[in-house]
């Protein structure tokens, strides 16, 4: 269908008996970002797995930018990815690595760019990221939150097309959470990426989403936008976005 970049059709994937996904369809237009809602093992960051090519349907398809994605010889399929950023659910920096060279991992793999042309990358993102001065710091020396903003900074150090993120306020304080979903409106508005965000924290979810999905089953049971989603009628997404508000005070009142 025309104007759409990411389709996921009729996707089904078992994990041997279990069924994870069971009819997927969800169409992501170029410039949005597409939030994934959903239970715990709900399935969402499969659904991620997927559209990035680490997992391949049992049935159906899953296109981007008009090429389906499990048919691509390894070669192609690795130059696809590299228009894709990955911001992980537990940040996925690499120990042994100050927070330069975490970012630049990319960019000194697939790219031919000097060392100072990468360095002035580096600083440029980072000081997007809301962390100048840092480069010379090991993961260990940082916070949870500062973590995951290196993770984004990484993601966008070589402008992808699309960012995917995997649960990107899990494991932060309510503050912190919503400083990290400021970041990624941020992002977006700056790189006019197509996102894709998998998380269950409602609050991030309604700031940063223009269209919403939710999860269920194995399928998107309802879709809309942030206030089409609080209007809904279907019961399962009214129960779950109505428990997750109620955690989310408990979580705040501590």
């Amino acid at each position: 269908m025309k104007g759409f970049l990411i389709r996921l059709v009729d996707v089904y994937k078992n994990f041997n008996s279990l069924r994870v996904l069971n009819g997927i369809n969800i169409d992501i237009r170029k410039g949005e970002t597409f939030v994934i809602m959903g239970e715990s093992g709900s399935g969402k960051s499969v659904i991620l797995k997927h559209i990035i090519g680490i997992l391949h349907p049992d049935k159906g398809q899953v296109l981007f930018d008009a090429m389906e994605i499990p048919r691509l010889e390894p070669l192609a399929l690795a130059k696809v990815r590299q228009r894709f950023g990955m911001v992980f659910q537990g940040s996925a920096l690499f120990d042994s690595m100050t927070v330069a060279e975490n970012v630049s991992f990319g960019l000194h793999t697939h790219t031919d760019l000097g060392e100072d042309k990468i360095i002035g990358i580096v600083k440029e993102k980072l000081r997007l990221v809301g962390l100048t001065g840092v480069e010379n710091k090991m993961p260990a020396e940082l916070s949870g939150g500062m973590k995951k903003r290196v993770g984004i900074a990484r993601a966008i150090a070589m402008n992808p097309e699309v960012i995917l993120y995997d649960e990107p306020t899990a494991g932060l304080d309510p503050i912190m959470s919503d400083v990290i979903s400021e970041l990624i409106v941020r992002v977006q508005k700056t790189s006019q990426a197509t996102s894709v965000v998998v998380t269950h924290d409602l609050k991030s979810a309604y700031k940063i989403a223009t269209e919403i999905g939710v999860l269920n089953n194995g399928v998107i049971i309802e879709q809309g936008t942030a206030q089409e989603i609080q209007k809904t009628k279907n019961p399962f997404v009214a129960q779950f976005i109505h428990g997750e508000a109620r955690d989310r005070i408990e979580e705040m009142m501590g």
